[in-house]
């Protein structure tokens, strides 16, 4: 009987024991908040500050440690600090479930079963998070990509309002650097920017929609110069067996790869043409109207010198600008600038106030920037397809009241009402001297602001024929041949490019970098773990610094 009481204890504490152990493993919890800084220092290391808001489920078990994942596992452990509510806790170890990443026991600061309670985490150093960038232009460029820690689906839910912000290191401009479009992201995609009180800029991403178990990946690229060279490393350096085992059959098919090259070469060279951001190519519904011709121009995605050359005209054409010399393209603004100009069309004169040829172009590429964000924002919740649809039905119409026309004066005037929907034509140049080589043109009254060599008015240019009423009988206009005229009209584009924009290529990938920035190359790393707590990190990207994490024992 003696031993049976024995066995009968030994059975209940045995019990005891495991079911202890199966309440520890209830977690069950709301991240409520996600505040996460990803700070790029001066030498080339990252800094990465949590504030966690954990809501535990009354039903739960205490939530007892927090496993943060970490981008690699070139971390200093020793670097990293951590409080509950402002209360230190120095239990700080690696992992066993997160890998690479360090469990933050939470002591006597544990967050009960219906509480709520905030983990403050600073990992105060990470190495080799930096890798090179892509398709960048005159200099070399550093870039990374960062995945906020994220749980296990099965033990968090509900929202979360998550903040993510991004810090480079000093010694930028506004324009210097990019930012990745952030994948995965049910907020923005465009991040709030700003210069700090270090000359640092920072994007900062929000949105109230987002959740605790799913990887949003973030990234940025910079001047290569701001950091050492050595803090640059040419490929992500976490490699494991599976990473070997990649490699080894990214060599079996590297002949079919190579037939590649060649297209993909081709395919980057019109990618950095493609200055439209991707958001744009996100079906809406319903046609969005009101666009003007260069807004159309844009979403049509027409080359950048034409966009750049209907904007001269239309600022010509509302008094706005004077063709001063032709080759190098100079012009006089207006001085009051006249009222009504569109915003793209002020920066546009703005840009040739500047007095050196790079400030110009630099001031041009920003203008396009603005104007391409503009337009984006106004294309959201609208369908590209058939607002693109709709605009080339304009130009069309354009087009056949410019060809109905049955007098050269009447088809001169009715050219000059429609030109700003003529240029926006995919076939501009080949339409313009189809319509008009075989007739003379009455030039429209604002032509001598636009050819210095109709200036003074009073002296017919050579070639021309003589003046013509046009309707009233109170404008004098002269004539040109119509194939002159549509050489005029048409070799604006081909002078506005090579004077001012200079290689079209260069000068559009200025922003496209900016507008539609380059996809990071397809390089991979993988991080598991064990116990079912942890998640895989898998990231394609210039520079892959992800962070996996799980949560709770």
């Amino acid at each position: 009987m003696k031993k049976k009481w024995i066995s009968l204890a030994i059975l209940f504490l045995l019990l005891g024991i495991t079911f202890h152990n199966a309440l520890a493993q209830n977690y069950s919890f709301n991240l409520s908040s996600s505040n996460v800084t990803f700070t790029v220092n001066k030498d080339g290391t990252a800094s990465i500050e949590y504030s966690l808001i954990f809501k535990n489920d009354s039903v739960a078990s205490p939530i007892d440690y927090v496993d943060i994942g970490v981008p690699n596992s070139n971390y200093e452990i020793n670097s990293i600090t951590a409080d509950v509510g402002g209360s230190p806790t120095h239990d700080i170890q690696p992992s066993q479930y997160v890998k690479p990443g360090v469990a933050i026991g939470l002591g006597a600061s544990q967050i009960p079963p219906g509480s709520t309670g905030t983990v403050h985490v600073l990992i105060g150093r990470v190495s080799n998070i930096l890798h090179p960038a892509t398709e960048q232009e005159s200099e070399k460029y550093a870039s990374f990509q960062f995945s906020p820690t994220w749980f296990d689906s099965s033990l968090v839910h509900g929202s979360t309002n998550m903040t993510v912000t991004l810090i480079l290191p000093p010694g930028m401009n506004a324009n210097q650097p990019r930012y990745f479009t952030p994948q995965n992201w049910p907020g923005s995609s465009t991040p709030t920017s700003s210069i700090d009180d270090q000359g640092r800029v920072v994007y900062t991403w929000n949105t109230p929609d987002a959740n605790g178990s799913t990887q949003y990946i973030f990234g940025a690229a910079f001047p290569a110069s701001l950091v050492p060279a050595a803090a640059i490393t040419a490929a992500p350096i976490n490699i494991d067996w599976g990473a070997i085992l990649c490699w080894g059959i990214g060599l079996l098919v590297v002949v079919i790869f190579g037939f590649s090259i060649y297209g993909g070469i081709v395919g980057a060279r019109r990618r950095k043409l493609a200055y439209l951001p991707p958001k744009i190519t996100i079906e809406g519904h319903g046609i969005k109207r009101g666009l003007t011709a260069v807004e159309a121009a844009v979403l049509m995605e027409e080359p950048l010198d034409k966009v750049m050359t209907m904007i001269l005209f239309s600022t010509i054409k509302k008094g706005a600008a004077t063709v001063v010399t032709s080759n190098p393209l100079t012009l006089k603004v207006t001085d009051p600038i006249p009222a009504g100009l569109q915003p793209y069309e002020i920066d546009f004169l703005t840009a040739f106030q500047k007095p050196s040829l790079p400030e110009q172009k630099q001031a041009l590429q920003d203008m396009m920037v603005k104007l391409v964000n503009s337009l984006s924002e106004k294309m959201r919740g609208f369908s590209r397809k058939e607002t693109v649809a709709y605009y080339q039905d304009i130009i069309k119409q354009a087009w056949q009241q410019v060809e109905a026309a049955n007098t050269p004066e009447v088809k001169s005037a009715k050219y000059d009402e429609v030109m700003d929907w003529t240029m926006a034509d995919r076939d501009f140049s080949g339409h313009t001297q189809r319509a008009f080589g075989g007739m003379p043109i009455f030039v429209p009254i604002w032509w001598g602001r636009y050819d210095p060599t109709f200036r003074p008015a009073s002296s017919a240019p050579s070639g021309s024929a003589p003046s013509a009423n046009r309707g009233t009988g109170n404008v004098s206009l002269p004539t040109l041949p119509g194939a002159t005229f549509a050489g005029a009209i048409v070799g604006g584009v081909q002078n506005f490019s090579s004077s001012v924009i200079g290689d079209l290529n260069s000068f559009t990938g200025g922003i496209t970098n900016k507008t539609n920035p380059p996809p990071p190359p397809s390089t991979s790393t993988y991080h598991g773990g064990g116990g079912g707590h942890s998640c895989a990190c898998a990231c394609a990207c210039a520079g892959c610094a992800c962070a996996c994490a799980g949560g709770g024992r």
